[in-house]
């Protein structure tokens, strides 16, 4: 069990991607002197989503001295890619390389930063980010789906209204009523109400 590891999880797992062996053996005396001893290195490029698939790493952290932009951009890809915390230690960058990196979704990016003292807060602050941009997306999400929800609902109240001749409030408790008897969703009641108008209006 590492340092971080609370009764009943299972140790953080880390995947290193990096083809020298010199910077890769840097990264996990990091890790290693943290306590995180679940360290798999990938050291080829090739068939890297298949093999970051086999280990299903909670961390992923990427390792290029000599980063061209094409190699970059791939790694752009594996991280838009993988629902994962992505750190990224580069030896040299430029300004639309980071941003680049940020569109990614890379949680940390570090140039000429390399050293094993460095790897596990850098580690921390990309979970760290991570969580707080995945806890972002599902409040999105959930508004989005709540605001959607919603306007059915209000078109269906509207249909309702004009075709049976109710107020909004008896339109609603009818949808209300509706969805407990039928043991539904009100908004899938109230979908079907718009499909069947719409149906109908045809």
């Amino acid at each position: 069990m590492t340092k971080d590891t609370q009764p009943g999880q299972r140790p953080l797992r880390v995947a290193i991607i990096e083809e020298n062996s010199i910077r890769a053996a840097i990264l996990i005396d990091g890790l290693q002197e943290a306590g995180i001893l679940d360290v798999e290195v990938i050291e080829t490029m090739t068939n890297m989503l298949r093999r970051l698939s086999t280990v299903d790493p909670d961390v992923i952290i990427i390792g290029i001295e000599n980063p061209s932009r094409d190699v970059l951009e791939q790694m752009f890809q594996v991280s838009k890619l993988v629902s994962r915390p992505v750190a990224m230690f580069v030896d040299h960058s430029d300004g639309s390389m980071i941003q680049a990196a940020v569109e990614a979704g890379v949680s940390a990016y570090v140039v000429d930063g390399l050293r094993k003292e460095r790897v596990k807060p850098i580690v921390d602050m990309a979970v760290s980010r991570f969580n707080a941009f995945d806890r972002l997306q599902r409040e999105l999400l959930e508004a989005r789906s709540e605001l959607a929800s919603r306007k059915v609902i209000e078109r269906a109240k509207g249909i309702l209204m004009k075709t049976r001749q109710l107020s909004e409030e008896e339109a609603y408790a009818l949808l209300r009523q509706t969805a407990m008897n039928e043991k539904r969703k009100l908004v899938d009641i109230a979908q079907s109400v718009v499909t069947a108008a719409s149906l109908l209006e045809k």
